[in-house]
């Protein structure tokens, strides 16, 4: 028996689930140069959680620049016109919209989504990507308060806020990081199991607006400065990734621990492109 497991020549399959273009083909081909050179299930998943470390790091080196500015006092003048103007252009429509908007943030409603969405999951034996969506909604909020407390940034006092609260600090805004999170990780999910790309793509902008709107709505009632939702952005982006990552490195390389592939059926039917890990890894048996 071959004591290798050489990776074959990928003939990618040309599968409707699975997504194209030069990020799909460069994750793939991390993802085989992992298979060639680590060996077992939990190995190769940790080594892949590594490289989205290195993703971690880029947006956290953008994120410290941007709140080095931030406590420095330097977007202080950019927030303040930022919203002021919005301020300016106030209306009561447009005030309970942005209630109705920012709520999609708030605790409850994304707690009821990520119950909702994780019962379904674990129900259709999707358990991995119910597990997911936990660790990144509770990850993201444990990230989101120690920054707060950190970063202690009073929040803006321009005008009468036009929520009844708003609480810990300013600096990222929780809203904006917590639904980046939530929104992103629920479309990537999606996206792995509809049928076509133009429901992945639907399902992807639907939830790019849902973001953006509730990051904007913070600004417009005043609890919020745009510097502080583009942090809450940057960290959620980051967070997200790395999580999905995951569960891209547990599909790839699932054939390595059975009982994974008995948990999740359908790992196969995923936006990655490329041949599955077993197909990948499947030696040639030599005598």
């Amino acid at each position: 028996m071959s004591t290798r497991s050489d990776p074959v020549p990928g003939d990618r399959r040309q599968d409707p689930h699975r997504a194209s273009g030069a990020a799909a083909d460069a994750r793939f081909r991390l993802f085989r140069w992992v298979g060639e050179h680590v060996r077992g299930f939990h190995a190769a998943v940790g080594a892949l959680l590594f490289v989205g470390l290195a993703i971690i790091l880029v947006c956290v080196t953008l994120f410290a620049a941007l709140a080095d500015e931030v406590m420095e006092g330097d977007t202080l003048p950019f927030d303040r016109a930022v919203l002021l103007w919005m301020n300016r252009h106030a209306t009561p429509p447009l005030t309970g919209l942005a209630l109705d908007v920012t709520a999609l943030g708030a605790g409850t409603v994304v707690w009821l989504v990520v119950v909702v969405s994780s019962v379904y999951l674990w129900a259709s034996r999707h358990r991995w990507s119910a597990a997911l969506l936990w660790v990144s909604i509770l990850g993201s909020g444990l990230i989101n308060t120690i920054m707060k407390l950190f970063f202690q940034r009073e929040r803006p006092h321009l005008f009468p806020w036009r929520v009844p609260y708003a609480g810990l600090s300013s600096f990222p805004s929780g809203h904006s990081m917590t639904s980046m999170v939530c929104y992103a990780t629920l479309a990537y999910l999606i996206a792995r199991l509809v049928p076509s790309r133009f429901l992945r793509r639907f399902t992807i902008g639907v939830a790019a607006l849902i973001i953006v709107l509730i990051g904007l709505s913070r600004m417009y009632l005043g609890v919020h400065y745009p510097t502080d939702v583009a942090a809450g952005f940057i960290m959620g982006l980051a967070w997200a990734s790395f999580c999905a990552l995951g569960l891209e490195a547990i599909r790839f390389f699932r054939h390595r621990e059975p009982q994974v592939a008995a948990q999740e059926q359908d790992l196969d039917a995923t936006a990655t492109d490329g041949p599955t890990g077993e197909d990948e890894e499947r030696a040639p048996e030599a005598a």
